[in-house]
């Protein structure tokens, strides 16, 4: 009787133990974990969908400073057909090329095409090189002739997000 006593205590101690261990792990990975909120998807940090700067007047704090933090609306043109990793974005008067901070997460690389998204991060001035440009167009799935096309940097204003929401 006194052993049974003791291993029902062990198995009850240890699993709250594991219950600790199992809830900690999870709220260290919804850090990174894409969250559903009725008709919006979240990526990333959880931004709000209620903040966003106007593009023309944020591009022109750019173009003087350098860099500015932002929250922007637009279309998304096309992800990363690889992994996720970057996405093309629509302001409606320019095309954004965005990345995720540190490559943190991940959008999804089909089925996005076309819906609103919010972007929070930094908007910056940047070159890509020649072997980056050929690098994102074969991620595209360009093909070798599109890619061989490719022979100068480009100069754009461009963007780093710390979180994306999807609406779908």
């Amino acid at each position: 009787m006194k052993n049974t006593v003791l291993l029902l205590t062990f198995l009850i101690v240890n699993s709250c133990a594991n219950d600790k261990i199992n809830s900690s792990t999870l709220e260290n990975n919804d850090q990174n974990a894409v969250s559903k909120s009725e008709n919006l998807t979240y990526y990333g940090k959880q931004i709000s969908e209620e903040d966003n700067d106007d593009y023309s007047k944020t591009k022109e704090l750019v173009m003087q400073s350098g860099k500015e933090n932002a929250t922007l609306t637009g279309e998304i043109i096309e992800t990363c057909q690889k992994k996720g990793c970057w996405m093309s974005f629509d302001t409606g008067t320019d095309t954004l090329f965005i990345k995720f901070r540190d490559y943190g997460f991940f959008v999804p690389t089909s089925g996005v095409d076309g819906k609103t998204a919010i972007v929070e991060g930094e908007l910056f001035l940047d070159t890509t090189s020649v072997e980056m440009l050929k690098h994102y167009a074969e991620d595209a799935g360009k093909s070798a002739d599109e890619i061989a096309l490719i022979t100068e940097p480009s100069y754009d204003v461009n963007f780093i997000a710390d979180g994306v929401i999807i609406k779908d």
